[in-house]
């Protein structure tokens, strides 16, 4: 459901409906899932890409969703080492 139509519901009902716990679901499923591209863009700046074959491509994306794994992690990689 549209943020807007969601909005317009009846705010009285205490209880979420199936539909909103799907929706929900479905939320936290997106946004695990869309972290990792979030970080590749911002902190890395790969936003556009320039076509050097789709050997080197693959590569340099394999590359920077490894560097992305290491960066979500990097305050408990740096906690273990204090």
């Amino acid at each position: 459901m549209r943020p807007g139509k969601h909005k317009l519901l009846d705010r009285t009902q205490l209880v979420e409906s199936p539909s909103e716990q799907i929706e929900r679901v479905k939320a936290s499923i997106r946004a695990e899932v869309e972290h990792p591209f979030r970080v590749i863009k911002r902190q890395f700046g790969h936003v556009k890409v320039r076509y050097r074959g789709l050997a080197k491509n693959a590569a340099q994306l394999h590359t920077l969703f490894a560097l992305s794994n290491l960066w979500m992690v990097r305050r408990d990689l740096m906690g273990a080492q204090a």
